[in-house]
């Protein structure tokens, strides 16, 4: 099988003698072997895993995306933000502990500017609606 993976600028892995990749998604741990049924998901903040055809293991962080199968021999990865290792363990701690943490300050961020967002259209209600912000006491 062929697997690559790519974020917006980069192409971080590509392979073309992988045996067995491993995902995550919403719903669990996974995997996919040669002539898998064609397949799209979006994986969790995770590692990918695959093992090429000399028994040699590869892993990459992501910060979520999407994965697809193709044809049965082509798994394609697109994330945001990838980053290779060769020792599962560290990778695992420190990078998803890393992923994570960056995606609720994401999440919180999109939070605020919603906020923001909400008290900018009351804001623009009371000036269009004066009345309505005095309780109705401008009224003749």
């Amino acid at each position: 099988m062929r697997l690559l993976i790519t974020t917006p600028g980069a192409i971080v892995a590509d392979h073309a003698d992988i045996t067995a990749v491993r995902a995550e998604d919403e719903t669990g741990e996974f995997g996919v072997l040669p002539h898998h049924a064609d397949l799209v998901t979006a994986l969790s903040v995770s590692v990918v895993g695959w093992r090429h055809q000399d028994g040699r293991q590869g892993y990459c962080a992501v910060r979520g995306g999407l994965l697809t199968v193709s044809d049965g021999c082509e798994v394609a990865v697109a994330t945001r933000e990838a980053i290779l290792g060769d020792d599962l363990g560290r990778l695992e701690t420190v990078v998803k502990g890393r992923l994570t943490s960056e995606a609720e300050e994401e999440r919180q961020a999109r939070a605020r500017a919603e906020h923001l967002r909400v008290q900018a259209i009351r804001q623009m209600i009371g000036f269009l609606r004066p009345q309505a912000s005095s309780g109705g006491r401008d009224r003749p």
